[in-house]
């Protein structure tokens, strides 16, 4: 059995099919074995003997969008991918704060990774990198002022499509947390 995380585009938890009890019953009724959500926000653990990723986020996707209505994107991380990106500590002495919000936006499998990153797509984000294992991409916005969206985030809408989602560090890591509670 296999330890995975299901990362879910465009939930709004306060839509009648986007509860979390909701989300869990979809995947319950596909046969997986202890779902549970984190936070309200389209993150779902699970267990499941099936190894093929791209196979679950199909099947995922497809019963989210007949079953609830749902549209977004279904990203699949294996509980091993996350341990060790978090092992990794890709933001060595930072707090996750207003002026150091710290981002991880996950590609769906398969999706290429760009040839090089964007050098410095605008002031108010740094890139840390991109985790090739995890297919992640890694950065540190300042979001102090909330009438500015980084230009970062419109890079990568304009670039993935619906094939992204992100998390804050915080999220990746409760996630891992429920994974191994």
């Amino acid at each position: 059995m296999y330890g995975y995380a299901a990362l879910l585009r465009g939930i709004a938890p306060s839509l009648p099919n986007m509860t979390n009890d909701k989300l869990r019953g979809v995947f319950e009724a596909l046969g997986f074995e202890n779902v549970a959500s984190v936070l309200a926000s389209g993150n779902i653990v699970f267990r499941s003997a099936e190894a093929d990723v791209p196979a679950l986020e199909r099947r995922i996707q497809r019963a989210l969008s007949s079953g609830l209505g749902i549209a977004g994107g279904t990203i699949i991380r294996e509980h091993s991918e996350l341990r060790a990106l978090l092992d990794s500590d890709p933001f060595p002495g930072l707090t996750h704060g207003r002026g150091t919000y710290l981002t991880a936006t996950f590609l769906k499998d398969g999706a290429r990774a760009p040839a090089r990153l964007p050098a410095s797509p605008d002031p108010l984000t740094r890139i840390v990198g991109y985790d090739t294992a995890a297919r992640v991409f890694l950065a540190v916005i300042d979001n102090s002022d909330p009438g500015k969206t980084p230009d970062f985030m419109s890079w990568l809408d304009k670039t993935y499509g619906k094939d992204i989602t992100t998390r804050t560090w915080l999220t990746v890591q409760r996630i891992v947390k429920k994974l191994e509670s």
